[in-house]
């Protein structure tokens, strides 16, 4: 018999929690009505929505009519981006960006340069932390219009400075807009931002809902056509029983946040020691300190990265690799690239609220084994 499969891959899309698993079948049954509409079920449906909204801000820490929801974390990426370009197009037409961004993010840039704007990439450390003193230089450049920091990377679990690249943009007058994908229903966002990303599926909410906060008085400008819903900020409707299990799931996400990364974080201490003694060839890369508490990261050389993953996924291992959105091509990680860290045979391991102690062990005691055997397939004996 088979052993049970584990899954290691929170990172990019977490166990749906039970608790939003129960919001939204519930919703199923009260939140079909269009909210926008007067009559019973409708209000009904409003009622729902502005729960939803009101939670979610308050876990966020800012004013519900701040907060709205769309279709994915990438559509509010683009719209964080693109919408705070349009609010200050008068000011300029710069973006200033770190070198780690996700690829969402990098998608919009490569979107404003096509339409006339121009982009500057900020460089990292070698543990993938943003250079401050660059960044500094860069958004007192004349004409920028929009400063965008990751709160953690997606691919190494460092986390990044937000608060003092904040007190940068804050020093000339530039909004910042944070990705928080990673880092919501985890650890606190530091403060200082002015337009902040999330995703549900990151929490162990369900795929499709992201959320896109804007602070009152920031100059932002929906990049889409017209629409009167969510504040004018995403168009179309919402999916109401998603977006009330996303919130549901956020406000259990955070309250158990600080005790699950207190559990977490040890078992990831173990992997990043235990990788870095019993495989040899291995980078483990990231901060070892400054770090999501739950993210993890390493390199494998002489071994390519899909057939560690095909390996791993054969013993019942879930796991991710390389530029984690970026898998359909072949090139490396623009996050490793930009950390100047070994690219072969990547693995990103990320637990979750039902990721047990055995499974951490049973997945350190099979890797060598796992890699040795790659790398014998490959010619590669004796290391």
């Amino acid at each position: 018999m088979s052993a049970s499969p584990v899954y290691l891959d929170a990172a990019t899309a977490a166990p749906m929690h039970p608790v939003a698993r129960q919001a939204l079948l519930a919703a199923f049954d009260d939140g079909w009505a269009d909210p926008g509409k007067l009559y019973t079920q409708a209000r009904r449906a409003r009622q729902l929505l502005d729960a939803a909204r009101e939670a979610t801000a308050l876990t966020l820490g800012v004013r519900a009519d701040e907060v709205s929801f769309t279709p994915s974390g990438t559509t509010a990426a683009h719209g964080a981006v693109l919408g705070g370009l349009s609010g200050r197009h008068r000011v300029g037409s710069t973006l200033v960006h770190s070198a780690i961004e996700h690829s969402a993010v990098l998608h919009a840039a490569e979107r404003h340069v096509a339409t006339g704007g121009t982009v500057t990439g900020v460089p990292v450390d070698r543990l993938g932390r943003l250079d401050l003193t660059a960044w500094s230089a860069a958004v007192r450049a004349p004409g920028v219009a929009l400063a965008a920091l990751i709160t953690a990377s997606h691919e190494v679990g460092t986390v990044q400075p937000v608060a003092e690249a904040a007190a940068a943009c804050a020093e000339v007058g530039v909004p910042l807009y944070v990705d928080a994908a990673q880092s919501v229903g985890r650890v606190p966002v530091p403060a200082g931002w002015s337009v902040l990303t999330a995703s549900a599926h990151k929490w162990g909410g369900p795929p499709g809902v992201g959320v896109l906060a804007v602070r009152k008085g920031t100059r932002w400008e929906s990049p889409w056509p017209a629409d009167e819903r969510e504040g004018g900020r995403t168009p179309g409707v919402v999916n109401l029983p998603a977006v009330v299990a996303a919130a549901a799931s956020l406000r259990a996400a955070a309250a158990d946040a600080a005790a699950e990364a207190t559990r977490l974080a040890p078992l990831v201490d173990r992997i990043r020691a235990r990788v870095a003694a019993e495989v040899p060839d291995v980078e483990v890369v990231g901060d070892p300190v400054l770090r999501l508490p739950h993210l993890v990261t390493f390199s494998c050389l002489y071994v390519d990265g899909e057939a560690l993953l095909h390996a791993l996924d054969r013993r019942g291992f879930a796991v991710s690799s390389g530029s984690s959105c970026t898998s359909s091509t072949l090139r490396p990680s623009h996050v490793l690239e930009a950390m100047g860290v070994l690219s072969h045979g990547n693995v990103r391991v990320s637990l979750h609220r039902e990721t047990t102690e055995a499974d951490v062990e049973r997945f350190l005691t099979e890797l060598p084994g796992i890699v040795a055997d790659l790398r014998a397939e490959a010619g590669v004996v004796g290391l």
